[in-house]
């Protein structure tokens, strides 16, 4: 293997970010990669244990592993964190009564674990294309700020970051992609 091929190789990896796409059942996490990566979006079937899926966004490789968000599947979450650079927490803007379980999920699977201490964290709120009045999403952002306690849990506002999105029509996932690969790792 000659100098420039190590080089291209290492350059690739330099580029490459891994991407934890985790959150409640019924969120739309997988929605949103099959939305990211231009698949059909017509038949999902919630995700039992994981799928990864490479998606070459802008001269980075994001590998993203979709973790299941049942009751059941949660307490193996861990398994998946080692070198993981970014969390996608996925909330469903239309189930805000199941914001404390998120919370607490979040809390205590991702945020409180050393594994992931310095990570970047994006909180999605997905589902906006299910809200008529547009005015209302700025306070449904506000309120999954507050709600999870975003500000408090983690103090340096640098690592993390809030976006509205729809899994279904791609809105606002641009926004998510390009946060997450402007963040040095």
């Amino acid at each position: 293997m000659g100098l420039l091929s190590i080089i291209k190789k290492q350059k690739i990896k330099d580029n490459e970010i891994r991407v934890l796409i985790l959150g409640l059942d019924n969120s739309g996490k997988t929605t949103i990669i099959k939305n990211m990566l231009q698949e059909d979006i017509n038949t999902i079937s919630p995700t039992m244990g994981f799928q990864i899926n490479t998606l070459v966004y802008g001269d980075h490789t994001l590998n993203i592993w979709d973790i299941g968000g049942q009751t059941t599947l949660r307490s193996f979450w861990g398994n998946y964190f080692d070198k993981t650079n970014v969390v996608v927490w996925v909330v469903d803007c239309v189930s805000l009564e199941r914001l404390n379980e998120s919370y607490n999920e979040l809390r205590e699977k991702v945020i409180l674990q050393d594994r992931l201490t310095g990570i970047y964290l994006t909180i999605v709120i997905n589902k906006i294309d299910l809200i008529s009045n547009k005015e209302e999403l700025s306070h449904i952002k506000q309120t999954v700020i507050e709600l999870l306690d975003l500000e408090s849990q983690i103090p340096q506002s640098d690592k993390w970051h809030v976006q509205l999105v729809s899994g279904k029509s791609g809105e606002g996932l641009d926004e998510v992609l390009e946060w997450i690969t402007s963040r040095s790792y």
